[in-house]
């Protein structure tokens, strides 16, 4: 509530026009705790000219209770620094009279107050949208139709973003996206986004982190781009919690939050739950193949059932040590599953146009899949007396456990009689480990250097069983040449550099590269040997150029080269049977996807009336991984036989250009009503490069 009480006020203040003249004068520092020297969050920092009540600059603090204030004129200032809950402080007589001057204050140390407000009535508009040089910043906490639901919610409000019904993530137009929470990776990621979006409450996310232009310091996967979600802490002393309880017709959720805080140590719990109501989708395709003696017609129709569901629990703490070590911590658990069910009609007509009678069957199928995984994290920053000269260093690790069963059946048809079924379990274990070194090292004013180094490990282990139905026997027996055992390695070691730097006057510039050695090696059970695929070498350059338009609007043009990895399942050669019209597998020797993405943005805050943000791109992508569709009419798996099936098969075979446009406005209409846009335009052309 003091966060949103501060702001508002902020944003009440200042976010209207004003005519300023332009002025180079900055003024910066730390606010903290008087106490335990603490950092404090959203305090406001008032600028005014000596002697008059109205403010001519302001702003807030991070969340390391820095701010700045540039662009400020000559002259005598009177500066006031408040916090909810503390008694404000003023400096007076801050004479400015030299131009280009940069005045750092040391520490403001801030009071606790024996007594605070008991009612505020706030009737100002917070900012929803921060949008920074490398990156979008959408604050979910700020937005009162982001307080229900679940993450997938609060994605679809976010400009660029689209999901769709089955919870599938597109970041302007590319399916490529690397998800984070709180800046680090999780496996359960890597086995459902989908599930793991609709098991995070919206009540829990503070904001949402777009990068559609990754700079140098993000590793160079995703060619989409990157989404941060960034969920809730307190730095409140003292306990505090708060309780969320949604229900709907498609989707029931809760959360619950406990944070406890006493001078320069902190700890937080939360648990939530969620659990999405059978949805049922009806489907229907139709496949024509011709072998160059008949052709073939293939009708499937039906329905199928979903239901999903999921928890969450966690601690984390953080530890500050003479101001200028901090330690944070965090262990997660994550439980979430899905179950779907479906019957399908299927009409199989051999040589279309002749007189053999159609064979009619009906096909049940029945999924589950289970994933449990742990999250840890372990973090030591160290600043230094000189603003932004930051030492971090950070251990995230992930280990995840799966469990995807699934069974089908198909019936011929009137006779109701069983000739074909096959019933799987395929449990898997993922592991991943990463280590990150990272310094920045400010210069002369708006000049930064940030170099560091990562390292990753990755291990998936995949096991899939098979049973067939032998009509012979009547029961299923295994099928060892449809089982297999997928160990897969993963080694990835980058370094970095990226420096933060004025052109003239006026416009501000990021560079950067990273180099990135990637070693792979993997071992297919049903091949009996070790399978080395080759490693490569990645160089991703990145650049931004951002010019600030007056006081109000800023437009930014960047570019960044990116990979995209295969995935778990690109890879795993297992021949999925489920369909058994409908075969599919993964290969090996799959290599990296590689695009370029240019951009161009424009945003501009209309104060009181809204915001409005413009953003136009283009991306090319080489070695697309595409499906790659061969229709057979026997096809062999071990000792079984399929006939009149299509296997698909993923290869590098494509070639993607996108061209793009989205459009968000923001307009507050009256003080209680607020529309938004969200229109997004993109061309999407494939070429199979066969």
């Amino acid at each position: 509530m003091k966060k949103i009480i501060l702001l508002a006020t902020y944003l009440l203040l200042f976010l209207t026009p004003k005519a300023q003249p332009s002025a180079d004068n900055t003024i910066k520092g730390i606010v903290v705790d008087s106490v335990s020297k603490l950092p404090l969050e959203y305090a406001t920092i008032t600028i005014f000219a000596k002697g008059s009540k109205k403010p001519l600059y302001g702003t807030v603090t991070d969340k390391a209770g820095k701010f700045s204030l540039k662009e400020i004129k000559d002259g005598i200032y009177t500066i006031e620094f408040e916090f909810i809950g503390y008694l404000s402080f003023s400096m007076d007589n801050v004479v400015l009279n030299t131009g280009n001057a940069v005045m750092t204050i040391k520490d403001i140390s801030l009071f606790q107050q024996k007594n605070t407000l008991q009612n505020v009535t706030v009737v100002a508009q917070n900012k929803l949208i921060e949008n920074k040089i490398d990156k979008m910043v959408f604050n979910a906490e700020k937005d009162i139709t982001s307080q229900s639901g679940v993450a997938a919610d609060v994605l679809k409000k976010i400009p660029q973003v689209s999901v769709d019904v089955d919870g599938n993530v597109q970041l302007a137009g590319s399916s490529g996206v690397r998800f984070l929470i709180n800046g680090k990776p999780s496996t359960a990621f890597g086995s459902s986004i989908a599930d793991v979006l609709q098991s995070i409450p919206a009540s829990q996310i503070k904001s949402v982190e777009v990068i559609t232009n990754p700079g140098a310091k993000y590793d160079a996967a995703g060619l989409g781009g990157i989404i941060n979600i960034i969920l809730k802490t307190s730095n409140a002393k003292g306990y505090n919690g708060n309780l969320s309880l949604t229900a709907g017709t498609r989707m029931e959720n809760g959360s619950f939050n406990l944070n406890a805080r006493n001078n320069n140590f902190g700890v937080n719990a939360f648990v939530s739950g969620n659990k999405r109501l059978n949805a049922i989708t009806p489907f229907s395709s139709d496949r024509l193949t011709n072998d160059g003696t008949a052709t073939n017609l293939l009708h499937q129709q039906g329905e199928g059932i979903f239901e999903r569901h999921g928890v969450q629990t966690g601690f984390g703490f953080d530890w500050t040590y003479k101001k200028l070590n901090s330690i944070t911590g965090s262990l997660s658990y994550n439980n979430f599953g899905n179950s779907g069910s479906a019957n399908n009609n299927q009409l199989l007509q051999l040589d279309k146009g002749s007189n053999i009678p159609p064979i009619l069957s009906v096909i049940h199928t029945n999924n589950n899949f289970a994933f449990k995984n742990m999250d840890a994290s372990l973090n030591y920053k160290r600043t230094f007396a000189k603003e932004d000269q930051e030492l971090e260093l950070s251990i995230n690790s992930s280990f995840g456990n799966n469990k995807n069963k699934s069974a089908n059946e198909q019936l011929l048809l009137p006779q109701d009689s069983l000739f074909y079924g096959s019933k799987s379990n395929n449990p898997g274990k993922t592991k991943q480990t990463e280590i990150n070194l990272d310094y920045t090292q400010p210069f002369k004013k708006d000049v930064k250097l940030g170099v560091g180094s990562k390292a990753i490990f990755y291990n998936i282990n995949s096991t899939s069983d098979v049973l067939s139905y032998q009509p012979n026997l009547q029961n299923y027996q295994p099928n060892p040449s449809l089982a297999n055992n997928l160990n897969y390695n993963q080694k990835v070691y980058a370094v970095y550099a990226e420096l933060s730097f004025p052109v003239g006057k006026w416009l501000q510039a990021k560079v950067g590269e990273r180099y990135e050695r990637t070693e792979i090696n993997s071992f297919y059970s049903n091949a009996q040997q070790q399978i080395k695929v080759p490693g490569y070498n990645t160089i991703v350059p990145s650049i931004f150029l951002s010019k600030k338009i007056g006081d109000d609007a800023t437009i930014k043009l960047s570019y960044s080269k990116r990979i995209e990895r295969p995935d778990y399942g690109d890879l795993n050669p297992f021949v999925n049977t489920n369909d058994p019209k409908n075969l599919s597998a993964g290969n090996s020797f799959l290599i990296p996807e590689i695009g370029h993405r240019y951009e161009l943005g424009y945003s501009r805050n209309l104060g009181k009336t809204g915001s409005v943000m413009v953003n136009l791109f283009y991306r090319i992508n080489e070695n697309d991984i595409q499906p790659y569709i061969v229709y057979y009419p026997f096809y062999k798996v071990g000792d079984s036989i399929f006939t009149n099936v299509n296997v698909t098969t993923r290869q590098n075979i494509g070639m993607e250009k996108n061209v793009g446009a989205n459009l968000f406005a923001d307009v507050h209409v009256t003080s209680k009503l607020t529309l938004r846009s969200n229109v997004f335009l993109f061309r999407r052309h494939t070429i199979n490069m066969l």
